[in-house]
């Protein structure tokens, strides 16, 4: 799935790097808890999070994540976006709760396969 597959779905705002929505992901995950997303997630390029603080951004840095949405109509900081851009993160917004989004996303082939 192509990231600019995931703003349609999610009915997203792009708020970095628009001209990376042709980069294709096969996975995503959905955690609040950086620590979790640190010790559980693997291979996952999307990370769909309500969670705004810089850690956000440098654990998905960490994880090499292309993408990360924030749910719940949250907004990250300016600093964030530029962390972000300075990544080649993709940073997109949505008004869907995180439940929803997930959902939206499996439903339409997105894998959220977990290896432990």
């Amino acid at each position: 799935m192509k990231i600019s597959e995931i703003k349609e779905l999610l009915d997203a705002e792009v708020l970095c790097l628009e001209d990376h929505l042709d980069t294709e992901v096969h996975s995503a995950c959905g955690s609040d808890m950086m620590s979790d997303v640190l010790a559980y997630v693997k291979d996952q390029a999307v990370l769909l999070t309500g969670l705004v603080n810089s850690q956000v951004i440098r654990t998905a840095q960490m994880m090499d994540m292309v993408c990360v949405v924030f749910v719940r109509s949250k907004r990250p900081t300016p600093e964030m976006v530029e962390i972000a851009r300075e990544n080649s993160i993709v940073v997109l917004a949505t008004g869907k709760r995180m439940y929803e989004a997930c959902g939206t996303l499996y439903a339409n082939g997105l894998s959220g396969a977990l290896h432990e």
